[in-house]
């Protein structure tokens, strides 16, 4: 008999598993949605707290994006299976709390790394996949080869502040409506900086390349923390260069056992 659920269960992957497998990514995340949500419904759940993403977002839009923005357009089409799954969590969110009067509401988060990511080279998130790779490349004596250009930009949140903040919407936050976790517009760093901060907390001495042939993804997509900065003015966040010191650290130590 639960009373408050965190919903995290779903297909992800990156960018280039996203590509191939966008009718996959629809059909699993649309079942475990409706399948959690409906169980937390039936069960008598008090409040549930799902977990969506700044991919689901316009792909043609302005910034920064802000959570009235969520269904103005169609996402970038890289992802469009996990994009509509996701955003269909906002819609049925409602209707539960039109019709029943449920406290289900979701939490958008920018992307996330940290301790026990998915440091999977060929279908994990950016951030964990560039350890990984420059933690071979280190082994191995060669250069360090980041796909794309390097050029698009994102916000990272660390998963340990963002658990925080998590523990604060179950407990506090009340609306139905979604609330972006991130950190602030000005904290953007484009993925060549992301590679550069974690070259520099390995003790990286070798070569970086960046191969253009591969898709870079979205450019940007810049979100607003606006809201979440009304309610929690205060909050303090590990600064970027800290917490991919303290993954790379996690990551070398438990190589043998990481999810890779």
């Amino acid at each position: 008999k639960p009373t408050h659920v965190i919903h995290l269960a779903a297909m992800v992957g990156g960018l280039f598993k996203n590509i191939r497998y966008n009718l996959d990514f629809w059909r699993r995340n649309i079942h475990i949605n409706d399948n959690v949500l409906h169980s937390a419904y039936e069960t008598g759940v008090q409040k549930v707290v799902s977990c969506l993403s700044t991919c689901i977002f316009p792909d043609k839009t302005t910034y920064p994006i802000d959570e009235t923005m969520i269904h103005n357009g169609p996402p970038h089409s890289s992802n469009f299976g996990y994009s509509y799954a996701k955003r269909m969590i906002d819609i049925q969110n409602r209707g539960y709390f039109e019709q029943h009067g449920c406290r289900f509401t979701a939490v958008i988060p920018t992307n996330v790394f940290g301790p026990h990511d998915n440091f999977n080279i060929e279908d994990g998130h950016v951030l964990p996949g560039l350890i990984h790779k420059v933690y071979l490349a280190k082994q191995n004596g060669s250069a360090l080869t980041v796909w794309g250009t390097g050029k698009p930009r994102r916000q990272f949140i660390y998963s340990l502040d963002l658990a925080r903040l998590f523990l604060w919407v179950l407990r506090e936050y009340d609306e139905v409506e979604p609330i972006i976790l991130s950190v602030g517009e000005e904290e953007e760093v484009s993925i060549k900086e992301a590679a550069e901060a974690i070259v520099e907390a390995m003790d990286f001495r070798g070569e970086l390349l960046f191969d253009t042939t591969k898709a870079d993804g979205q450019f940007k997509k810049t979100a607003s923390n606006a809201k979440l900065r009304r309610y929690l003015p205060g909050f303090q966040f590990t600064p970027f260069r800290q917490a991919v010191k303290e993954t790379c650290a996690w990551f070398s130590t438990n190589y043998a056992n990481a999810r890779k």
